[in-house]
Parts: C-alpha cells; structure tokens; sequence
C-alpha cells in the first residue's frame, strides 16, 4: 500500500485509551489501546462485547495522532478481533515506523503470518470451554517469533489439561517468550489454577487481569 493510498485508509475503532497494560509480560506497564470493532468469534466469557459492533470510522493519521498523544511508548492493537479489518497490518506499520513498542491481541482464529515482525503477538489460542476451539488457525502456530507470546485463558480443569498437551504437542515453551495462563474471570478461581501450576512445575506465567482487579468490567479500562 502506499503513503497516499495508507492515508485514506480507514478503521472501524471503537475506543483509543490509555491505561496499564493488565496482561501478558510488560502488565503494569502504562499502554495505550486501540481496540478495533467487529470480531467473528463468540467466546462465553469474552468480556468486550460492546467491540462487536458501532464504533466510528478513523483515518490511519488521525488513529497514530491519537495514539501519540498519550504520550507513552507501548501501544496495544485488541478487539473484538483486530484482523478481521485487514488494513490494520497497515497501521501496525505505521505505529511501529512511528517509534512506538506495538503489540497485537488476537484470537488465533485468523492468519498472523502477514503481520509486521516487529509486532509482538499475543496469540489465544481457544480452549473447550470457551466454545470456540474449533476456531484455531493451527498453522499459525509456524508464524510466531521468538519475541512472541501465548496465551489460554481456561474456563475449568478440563481446560488446565488440555492446554498442558497442546504445550507438549506444539513444542510451545521452546517457539515464544512466554505462554501464558489465565483463569476466566469469575469461572476459575485463580488460587486454584495457580496451585495446578505449581503443582505441575509449568514452564508458564500464570496471570490475572490486572485492570479487572483495579478497575471491575468498566470499559476503557
């Protein structure tokens, strides 16, 4: 794409917001986020469902001006399911041509291998009990860099095991940074799963989301 053809670009955004990264390995850090609309997929704990549709349409300048104006270093491509508006690899582009440590959210359902190798990607790889397993783009997992990461979010034991062989299966400690594991928010009690992890001495960083801890479900957070 071109400069004149990427400046007439537009993107379906439904928030631009500074906050603490809440997951992955840089949470604590102050992040800004731009969370696309629209995503293809259904989990039953997704907790951005007001991303599924509205939003307002933003030309790529004015969505970098806005991320710039933050004035931090970090900035975070979510949804919804950012890459289901194919010109956000374009903007992803530009935010990493513009200086800025850019990462990008995405579900793993759909291809990452065009995505800019600067990007960091958060892959999440859908378990049973979110209802959407059958949604995972497996080849994806050749696409990933070693500065990459992964990430379940599980529901229950079921789903604790069934990512420990996928670990195993996929050889996912040896391609990314960091795989990361999540307890669904109020479905998995986090002491619990942090138990099975050290129980099992799993090469993993086991997480909870930050901003829900700081913040409950409000958006923009």
């Amino acid at each position: 794409m071109t400069t004149a053809t990427a400046s007439n670009a537009t993107l379906r955004i439904t928030e631009i917001f500074l906050s603490l990264q809440g997951e992955a390995n840089t949470i604590g850090l102050p992040t800004v986020f731009v969370r696309l609309t629209g995503c293809p997929l259904r989990c039953g704990y997704c907790d951005s469902e007001y991303a599924f549709s509205g939003g307002q349409q933003m030309r790529m300048p004015e969505i970098v001006d806005a991320v710039r104006s933050h004035q931090v270093p970090r900035v975070t491509v979510t949804g919804g399911e950012p890459l289901a508006q194919p010109d956000v690899h374009d903007l992803m582009v530009q935010l990493c041509d513009a200086g800025m440590s850019v990462s990008l959210e995405t579900s793993g359902a759909l291809d990452v291998a065009q995505v800019d190798p600067r990007v960091v990607k958060v892959l999440d790889l859908k378990t049973p009990g979110s209802g959407e397993v059958h949604r995972n783009l497996w080849s994806n997992i050749t696409a990933l860099n070693p500065q990459d990461q992964i990430k379940f979010v599980l529901c229950d034991r079921q789903d604790y095991d069934w990512a420990k062989l996928k670990c195993d299966e996929l050889q996912l400690y040896n391609k990314v940074a960091d795989v990361l594991m999540s307890p669904s928010y109020g479905q998995l009690n986090p002491t619990e799963l942090a138990n099975w992890v050290v129980q099992d001495r799993l090469p993993v960083r086991m997480q909870v989301q930050l901003h829900k801890l700081l913040w409950g479900d409000e958006p923009g957070r």
